[in-house]
């Protein structure tokens, strides 16, 4: 089974799928879309304007990864449910930190 993430010479690149306007700021773990590929779950109170509901994610990622804000950013997916998060740091510690999430998810 494939992880939601690639690594990157400085970091990774991380799946997400966002569900926003919800009743929290959350990570869900991951799942596995009918296409085979995996993502991390996420949902935040924001609303999808003005780039505020993608702020939110970077934010939630940022805290719960242990790297500054600054260190996440939505690459691809600005407007779509699925988007692609850039979050810069050491590769392996970044990866281990994503697959733990996935762990404590069904």
């Amino acid at each position: 089974m494939s992880a939601p993430f690639r690594i990157r010479e400085n970091g990774i690149d991380l799946s997400v799928r966002l569900t926003p306007k919800s009743s929290v700021d959350r990570l869900e773990g991951v799942e596995t879309a009918a296409d085979g590929r995996r993502h991390l779950k996420a949902r935040v109170r924001a609303v999808p304007e003005n780039g505020a509901a993608n702020h939110a994610l970077e934010r939630l990622v940022a805290k719960t990864l242990g790297v500054p804000a600054s260190a996440v950013s939505v690459v691809a997916g600005g407007t779509a449910r699925l988007k692609t998060l850039r979050i810069a740091g050491d590769p392996e510690v970044l990866a281990r930190s994503v697959e733990a999430l996935g762990q404590s998810s069904g």
